[in-house]
């Protein structure tokens, strides 16, 4: 996340971790305790689904830092809505209820409600486009998770008062924070070259897209080029669509172990949909990762529990800095279309290993 203001002094917390001076974020609060801002958020509400032991770190942390959620933090004129929207194609997915989920903490903390809309089809996208005016007096500020729109059209919002963010893809016209999605491609496919694989199969995103997202795309780049690198040619019999959710990759990997020559590797795009392909090798009695080594994107909660090997990226941790780019905007101090990009790291767990010998 961004620093402190020029001219703000810093200190030492109790965790030996450096803080401007003045009220702490909640930001702050997630950084000194290690874990997310929606987890901060989730544990200083008494919400479910935080261990107890995190729950009792994240309010000593915040005890020491005299953290409180100010809700006036953030009021403007008379006549804002003091409210956020944010949109996204899918409202049951694991990635956008996390993006959401930072977003809705950092939002909280500066004193505004979260608002979310559901852009669902093309249809959907278009008149969200076409009715700023009656969505301004909704929201004050617009964060569009996946939401793709050309550059045109993201400048119409900020032309009708609406200062707008994105999460996931670049763009010239607005601020955007997301990851190097060509460079996961990278860090999964090498991971799994250099244990000896050269039957890679990749479980890709839906079929038909409507969105036309640019994730699996570039995605699929990275994959491509290191097979490339490797002197591999792109076999269309191991590229299969997923529809990122566990059963497309359950579906996904069924298929593939029936091919005559199956894969000994599996991309899969997202953890949900390494989740299915690891249960279809279970009930097709193929050993992971003896005999089928599969990773995944994301570091999904649950991907520890069954020892998944994957690409960490901080999802929640996306919608709390796009939030907070939205508000830069808002009080005036940002205003530059700058870009984001997110660190990504490899997770070597359970789920991986060298190729199988003949």
């Amino acid at each position: 996340m961004a620093g402190g203001r020029t001219g703000d002094m810093a200190r030492n917390d109790a965790h030996g971790n450096r803080r401007r001076s003045g009220r702490a974020t909640i930001e702050d609060v997630a950084a000194a305790a290690g874990v997310s801002v929606a987890t901060v958020s989730r544990a200083l509400r008494g919400l479910p689904n935080v261990a107890l032991s995190t729950r009792e770190k994240v309010r000593e942390i915040a005890d020491e830092l005299s953290y409180r959620a100010d809700p006036a933090a953030s009021r403007l004129a008379t006549g804002r809505s003091r409210a956020i929207g944010v949109a996204v194609p899918v409202l049951n997915s694991w990635y956008f209820s996390n993006v959401v989920a930072g977003a809705e903490a950092v939002c909280t903390d500066a004193g505004y409600d979260l608002v979310v809309l559901g852009v669902t089809s093309a249809e959907h996208r278009d008149r969200l486009l076409r009715d700023t005016d009656g969505i301004h007096r909704r929201i004050d500020g617009l964060i569009l998770v996946d939401v793709l729109y050309p550059d045109d059209d993201l400048r119409s919002f900020a032309a009708r008062e609406l200062p707008t963010v994105m999460v996931g893809p670049k763009s010239a016209a607005v601020p955007s924070v997301g990851i190097d999605d060509v460079e996961v491609g990278r860090i999964a496919t090498m991971h799994l070259v250099e244990l000896g694989h050269t039957r890679i199969a990749v479980i890709e995103g839906q079929a038909e897209d409507p969105f036309d997202f640019v994730v699996p795309h570039r995605r699929f780049e990275g994959y491509a080029d290191v097979l490339a690198d490797a002197g591999m040619s792109i076999d269309p019999d191991l590229r299969a669509s997923g529809n990122f959710s566990i059963t497309g990759g359950h579906e996904a990997v069924s298929a593939l172990l029936q091919l005559d020559e199956p894969p000994t590797a599996v991309f899969a795009m997202s953890d949900e949909m390494a989740f299915g392909a690891l249960q279809a090798a279970f009930e097709h009695g193929v050993a992971v990762p003896d005999e089928l080594s599969v990773i995944g994107v994301d570091d999904h909660e649950f991907a520890t529990v069954v020892g998944l090997t994957t690409v960490h990226q901080d999802v929640a941790d996306h919608g709390a800095h796009a939030a907070r780019m939205l508000l830069a905007r808002l009080d005036g101090t940002e205003h530059a279309a700058r870009r984001v990009d997110a660190p990504v790291r490899l997770v070597d767990r359970r789920t991986t290993a060298p190729t199988p010998r003949s």
